[in-house]
């Protein structure tokens, strides 16, 4: 193909952005929903990338090295559909047509694993854009590990769409000042700088100075029309060439948009923001483009365009005669690579949590389950290099450090980074780490903060991706901090998000196992719920030490008719196995079943589930937090002893008997239950 001289180019530029345009408008007016003005507004910068710069093959939307494209401000999906079918992606004609219907690949916002080639699950605003901060840092990690000169096996940017209420959101000053500290070269998002959100004009509620933000956290900006592809397609190539001020910092294109643009009745206002443009402006807008094609019909000229068949078959096949080469000359890294990038497990890891959980039996030492897992992270790095860890700022209270971690530098690979205070954008950061591949990503911090990270934590489960957040300090036993930082109700809360498996141990073999099944686990995130205070080691057998797997077992039981279950987790567990033994001398059969994952109990076979809780057996549940947290599990005729309350500022003994959370209090209880 002849490259085209500028005037047709020029003339090919706009007939693109208009069939973006016009598929926005159709799709929406079919399904009588949807947001048509950012995929309007921002056409030509789609053009720009799509054609001229992004790195990708849509017969292998899963290739290790394609560039990243992330929609941040994904109410304005249509536009992403409309690319990728334009592109050449496996989603047809007949899928735009069906936009926001049940049971289409085109949702109101844009879902990974549902749709080929979207990256990631968009919607609340701001998490785009930290999810594009950590597939940045995952391209960096993975570059500095697996790169070898000749060999840049590794080698990918990162393009994040942004608009103003991505820029509001507080996330994104937490992840987009982290990304200019770590000096992510290869991130590149491109803002929608319109002025309208769904209130109206921002000039009254968002007055930053974008630009001087960002070059404040260390990013270079151009400021460019945002209608015009060629200064787009201009900036894009400055900062590929490195002609930017700061060659080794993330860029920000600011891009000045007129929301709409084509409407002749809307463009510009919040009207055209989030609902259709009805039939009539729907028309008129199709005569103000010189638009005569009928609703969903693209020209083939538009076509060829945004064709990446072609051109992505090419840049993999480069890629993957580069990567022959890296073979042969780095085998055992070459193997290393393929094993990480499709998420297996090297052998190395079984052998050594086999060697790790025999050393926790044969221990009797009573530990804080955060210091067990920090030795459950000693015993299993070594075997999986890919372990990512850090901390938000907590890292000598959350222990999530080990003697093998090494810190993140520019210059040298790491496997541990220290976020700063940065909860909500630690999470964050890690989804995009886990959604770029070849990391397992893990994070720390006080459960009672997951309050900051719990949408972030929410899109990982609906993302169903392996990402593990470690979370201290799980009751009132942390003592003198006081109720801002006793955790009461985040155990129960953290339980009610699907596809979250919350694990909270009451020793370091439950630990250990917590740890083996959130690395094991590849559809979706574990919280672990770890004590600050030293917890006894409790007596298995091997049969007993398998089951904690399932997440609920019987872990002691008192000869006699069975009378009673006691259902404990955690730091609980001593108490519910200490009040079994005081009503077992009185000749009550009762049986304390460890509950270290409700999620993973509920699961199982009802057959499994009936033999350790009988249903009709009198049932006390036992957990420092929310009575809530396990009344999914209980049912609703079980008897339970929580806090309904906030805590209190003591020293972590005193709060415990306070609450009633001694042996005393559960002898007492299940009584009044047995007689």
């Amino acid at each position: 193909m002849q490259p085209l001289e500028a005037p047709a180019l020029l003339e090919r530029d706009r007939l693109c952005a208009n069939a973006l345009r016009m598929l926005a408008i159709d799709a929406v007016e079919c399904a009588k929903s949807g947001h048509p003005g950012m995929p309007m507004g921002m056409a030509e910068i789609a053009v720009a990338l799509w054609t001229r710069h992004l790195k990708h093959n849509p017969h292998d939307p899963a290739w290790p090295d394609r560039d990243r494209f992330v929609l941040s401000n994904g109410h304005g999906s249509m536009l992403l559909y409309a690319l990728l079918h334009l592109s050449g992606y496996d989603l047809p004609i007949e899928e735009l047509r069906r936009f926001r219907q049940l049971g289409s690949h085109t949702p109101g916002h844009p879902e990974v694993g549902h749709t080929p080639g979207v990256e990631t699950t968009t919607g609340p605003l701001g998490q785009g854009l930290a999810n594009a901060v950590g597939m940045a840092l995952a391209e960096r990690v993975l570059g500095q590990r697996f790169n070898r000169p000749g060999f840049d096996v590794v080698d990918h940017r990162t393009y994040v769409f942004v608009g103003d209420g991505c820029l509001m959101e507080g996330l994104s000053h937490e992840v987009c000042s982290l990304a200019g500290t770590l000096k992510l070269s290869k991130l590149t998002a491109l803002y929608d700088s319109n002025g309208i959100s769904i209130d109206g004009r921002v000039d009254g509620w968002f007055t930053d100075d974008t630009p001087a933000r960002f070059r404040a956290y260390g990013w270079n900006v151009i400021e460019v029309d945002g209608h015009d592809v060629k200064a787009i397609d201009a900036a894009l190539h400055a900062i590929r060439a490195g002609k930017v001020s700061s060659p080794d910092s993330p860029t920000l294109v600011a891009c000045r948009t007129v929301i709409g643009r084509g409407s002749p009745a809307k463009a510009g206002t919040a009207d055209v923001h989030g609902a259709p443009l009805g039939a009539a402006e729907a028309a008129a807008t199709r005569a103000a483009l010189g638009w005569t094609h009928a609703p969903f019909e693209v020209p083939d000229a538009v076509r060829q365009a945004f064709d990446a068949t072609r051109r992505g078959g090419e840049a993999q096949t480069a890629w993957k005669d580069r990567f022959e080469g890296y073979r042969r000359a780095h085998p055992q890294l070459a193997a290393e690579f393929a094993r990480t990038t499709a998420g297996e497990l090297p052998p190395a890891f079984h052998a050594a949590f086999d060697a790790h959980l025999a050393e926790t039996r044969a221990s009797r030492e009573s530990l804080a389950t955060r210091q067990a897992s920090q030795q459950a992270i000693a015993a299993l790095a070594p075997a999986l290099p890919e372990l990512f860890g850090g901390s938000a700022d907590l890292t000598h209270s959350n222990l999530t450090a080990w003697p093998g971690a090494r810190p993140l530098k520019d210059d040298a690979g790491g496997n541990y980074f220290s976020y700063g205070v940065r909860e909500f954008g630690m999470a964050a950061i890690m989804n995009g780490v886990a959604l770029h591949g070849g990391l397992i990503p893990f994070g720390g911090t006080f459960l009672v903060f997951s309050d900051y990270a719990r949408n972030a934590i929410r899109m990982a489960a609906l993302m169903r991706q392996r990402v593990i957040h470690v979370l201290t300090h799980d009751s009132i036993a942390l003592g003198e901090d006081g109720p801002t930082h006793q955790p009461i109700e985040h155990v129960a809360s953290l339980r009610l998000i699907p596809n979250l498996d919350v694990w909270r141990p009451c020793d370091a073999q439950e630990t250990a196992v917590a740890w083996r099944e959130a690395i094991l686990r590849r559809t979706g995130p574990s919280a672990l719920v770890l004590s600050r205070q030293a917890l006894p080691a409790m007596a298995r057998d091997a049969a007993t030490t398998a089951a904690i797997a399932l997440g609920g077992y019987v872990l002691h039981r008192e000869a006699g008719p069975l009378a009673l279950v006691i259902v404990a987790t955690g730091s609980e567990v001593a108490l519910a196995t200490g009040a079994a033994e005081v009503l077992g001398k009185d000749g009550f059969g009762v049986r304390v079943v460890s509950m270290p994952c409700a999620e993973r109990f509920a699961a199982q076979p009802n057959a499994y589930r009936e033999t350790v809780i009988p249903h009709a057996t009198l049932t006390l549940g036992v957990e420092a937090g929310h009575p809530a947290g396990l009344a999914s599990v209980l049912g609703p005729g079980a008897a339970t002893l929580g806090i309904a309350s906030f805590g209190a500022s003591a020293p972590g003994s005193k709060l415990l008997a306070h609450f009633g959370f001694t042996v005393d209090n559960v002898v007492a209880l299940a009584r009044q239950l047995l007689h």
